[in-house]
């Protein structure tokens, strides 16, 4: 069984009579949670701190009505690997083309790699901010101790520690509250969408909604599900059909709904706080971590060196939640690639026992690490790498959105007409801002 990459409450060993008992709220939060957590990595806080900067409020409608397209996509991701046992990789080998499959785990791979160079360079970057030693060393160390700590410790122990440094993203919602005073402003922007048909709006919003909806998050909660089924002991039906226990997709439903939720709520406040305080007082470009750092300093603007102060907390959010999505992005693209040529996989496995899959995660952090050597600005390097993931999440929900509605897929699970309609939703938003973007890029809009 692969290693389970989020922390679990311990619990007592299902006794034979397999009765399906009611969980607590802390033992239903688990992969959906996770995986809204992993939301908001560096690419999401410098992608949101960008379009507050550069067009303040005007994206904030974003954060609203993302929320219904995150749920159905998540869910459905999660409900397709609670019901084959398989993680997206393995249920498209089985019911698509042999060149399908290796399209969408190639377009995977890319997406995972660059997005991977992207947060090393913002965690060698932001750790600058508190001391200021050279780029290439905070660089290196971060890869050996993401390797190291992926192949030799436990995952739950090394996010366990890295979760409390995640914590100082809540200063997004403090500087917020202490800044905003345009309330009614703020509203109006939230559920009244602003749209520009220029390249640099449509730019962003493509960011926006490619680092909200992003490829590695499709296979990484369908793998995760994969986990929780085997620790619930789902059992099979008739001719091998899942049957999972009656509280067993409402939880995961609830458990999405927490962590899509709580995404959108952070993409929320750091746009009104960059909003507040870069756009309206003329900053409408973050060219630095320093830059978005600078967002943050109202909450300390009573502490001596507050400046300083700011920078500190901004890193150490980077920092923690770079540290947490570099090995998941790594991790799903070794698990697609695995799947995929049939090779042993799983973090419980020794290094010489799954050579291939160790080697996915080896290559795509070197050369994650290697992106950041061609003169590419690491912060610039996030809004480009989430403006990326959201053309390349296009041909991703396609497959997703069609497996939705197959009942030889998932049975009596099969996507109901909201959850379709979502799905599909979700994939005719993302290929148009897509579309969109190219048009006015090629035409000079």
């Amino acid at each position: 069984m692969r290693r389970v990459w989020y922390q679990r409450r311990q619990t007592p060993a299902r006794q034979k009579d397999s009765t399906p008992r009611k969980r607590s709220l802390i033992n239903i939060i688990g992969p959906g949670f996770i995986t809204g957590a992993a939301d908001d990595d560096p690419s999401g806080i410098a992608t949101y701190s960008q379009t507050g900067a550069q067009f303040g409020f005007g994206q904030l409608w974003t954060a609203l009505y993302q929320v219904p397209l995150l749920l159905a996509v998540q869910e459905c991701c999660g409900r397709i690997g609670a019901v084959t046992g398989k993680g997206l990789a393995g249920v498209i080998k089985e019911h698509y083309s042999r060149k399908i499959l290796i399209g969408i785990v190639l377009l995977v791979l890319v997406a995972n790699i660059i997005n991977i160079g992207a947060d090393i360079g913002a965690v060698a970057a932001s750790a600058r901010l508190v001391y200021p030693a050279p780029f290439w060393i905070y660089a290196l160390i971060t890869v050996a101790v993401v390797i190291s700590l992926e192949i030799w410790m436990s995952y739950p122990d090394y996010a366990n520690i890295l979760k409390w440094l995640a914590l100082a993203l809540l200063a997004y919602p403090a500087t917020a509250i202490l800044v905003a005073n345009d309330w009614p402003t703020i509203l109006r922007a939230t559920f009244v969408p602003h749209i520009e048909f220029n390249t640099a709006f449509l730019f962003i919003i493509t960011g926006v909604l490619g680092t909200s909806i992003s490829p590695y998050m499709f296979f990484w909660q369908a793998s995760e599900e994969v986990e929780e089924e085997n620790e619930v002991a789902a059992r099979e039906g008739r001719g091998g059909a899942a049957q999972l226990p009656p509280h067993f997709i409402r939880n995961m439903r609830i458990d999405t709904s927490i962590g899509m939720i709580s995404s959108q709520l952070v993409q929320w406040f750091i746009i009104i706080t960059t909003g507040t305080v870069l756009f309206a007082h003329g900053v409408k470009n973050i060219n630095s971590a320093a830059d978005a750092a600078a967002a943050l300093e109202p909450l300390v603007k009573s502490f001596p060196h507050s400046g300083q102060i700011a920078r500190g907390i901004f890193a150490f959010g980077v920092v923690g939640l770079g540290l947490l999505a570099i090995p998941v992005l790594s991790g799903s693209a070794a698990y697609a690639m695995a799947e995929a040529l049939s090779w042993k996989e799983g973090l419980s496995r020794k290094f010489y026992d799954a050579r291939g899959f160790y080697g996915v995660i080896l290559l795509a952090t070197l050369v994650g690490l290697g992106l950041n050597f061609i003169g590419v600005d690491p912060i610039k390097a996030l809004i480009y790498t989430a403006v990326f993931n959201g053309i390349a999440a296009v041909p991703l929900l396609y497959v997703i959105a069609r497996m939705n509605g197959r009942a030889d897929i998932l049975g009596e699970y099969r996507g109901g007409p909201l959850s379709r309609f979502f799905v599909w939703l979700a994939f005719v938003v993302m290929s148009v801002a897509g579309a969109a973007l190219i048009y006015t890029t090629v035409h000079g809009g």
